[in-house]
């Protein structure tokens, strides 16, 4: 496949002119953003117009990876209710014009923190960023999914169930090594279900690097990264947050072993009190929860690892993530273990 680069040398895996005629001609910018696991992401400049696309990995990925039409489709629902999402532009299903399908949405002005240390900003401005962030996710499980048309966005209750078994076969279909720890935890979840079936909208990898804060407030301009949003439990995304505690300022950017007080950051139990306070869901999040939570990252993990050994990672750095998998997966039988399980 050929392989184009943007001004400043980063590998574009399309014909930016292709991407150009599909707009209807004219000059072009396309420029990579660093970052990003999963699906690339580029810069768009057209027609005077700023945009961001995200598209699919060319080659070959999991099956249900990657959807973008997932993405744009529940962004889209979203925009109209003042939920701070960017305004969708193009959804291009057909792979005919730059290799796979694609979609392009505005591009917002602000600051986004892939480290949740939020670093270089005073204590006051993380703690208000954090409490805006509880309140954001509560206010996204609150939506009434139904009335803005995703009521077949995915199945209502079972839930957890269904993720069990969907990340247990993503780990038989990317698997690089063998983990007793992942083998026992796909077990142990699978026959400790929760008999709790509320439903919401779940976006899937709510965390703070998903997360664009306005230029000069602690107000979130956007929440990005919907691509393994669906219908489900809000607990789903209020654990897979939580991990972040469990994760070193090395290890995805998390904020275990910091002085949260003196940074103004929360514990994780605070957050999780700011959330409720906000209209969240009120249940606990228990060892369940959380050792689910780490589970599907140490899957995830192992995407990324294999991704990498086939050659079609989205970031530089997948072979340093990729390792983290096995951590994670023994971090989640600690969990259980300390919890007398």
């Amino acid at each position: 496949m050929s392989r184009y680069r943007d001004k400043v040398g980063h590998t574009i895996d399309f014909d930016p002119q292709r991407l150009a005629a599909r707009l209807g001609g004219g000059e072009i910018a396309v420029c990579r953003i660093a970052g990003g696991q999963s699906n690339p992401t580029y810069f768009v400049e057209h027609g005077g117009r700023r945009m961001v696309l995200r598209k699919p990995p060319s080659g070959d990925t999991l099956p249900s990876a990657h959807a973008v039409d997932r993405e744009y489709r529940i962004m889209a629902a979203l925009r109209p209710t003042g939920f701070p999402v960017p305004e969708m532009i193009l959804l291009e299903q057909d792979p005919e014009p730059i290799g796979t399908p694609f979609y392009l949405m505005e591009r917002l002005e602000g600051r986004v923190f892939h480290d949740s240390a939020l670093p270089g900003l005073s204590a006051a401005d993380r703690r208000a960023m954090w409490r805006t962030t509880a309140r954001t996710l509560a206010r996204l499980h609150t939506t009434d999914w139904q009335a803005i048309g995703l009521g077949d966005f995915g199945r209502t209750g079972g839930y957890f169930a269904r993720q069990v078994a969907r990340w247990t076969r993503q780990w038989q279909l990317s698997q690089t090594r063998e983990d007793a720890n992942i083998e026992a935890l796909s077990a142990w979840l699978a026959a400790n279900i929760p008999p709790d079936e509320h439903t919401s909208i779940v976006h899937g990898d709510f965390r703070i690097g998903n997360i664009m804060f306005a230029p000069d407030t602690a107000e979130i301009a956007g929440v990005l990264d919907w691509e393994l949003s669906t219908l489900g439990h809000p607990l789903a995304d209020v654990a897979h947050l939580g991990t972040f505690w469990d994760f070193a300022p090395d290890e995805l950017g998390g904020i275990a072993g910091l002085d949260h007080a003196a940074m103004g950051l929360p514990e994780r139990e605070a957050f999780f009190d700011d959330y409720r306070a906000a209209g969240g869901f009120e249940a606990p999040v228990t060892a369940f929860h959380r050792a689910f939570a780490l589970f599907r990252f140490a899957v995830i993990f192992e995407g990324i690892a294999a991704r990498h050994r086939s050659g079609i990672a989205a970031s530089p750095d997948a072979m340093r993530v990729g390792r983290l998998s096995a951590a994670c997966a023994a971090r989640a039988i600690g969990i259980l273990s300390r919890d007398g399980i």
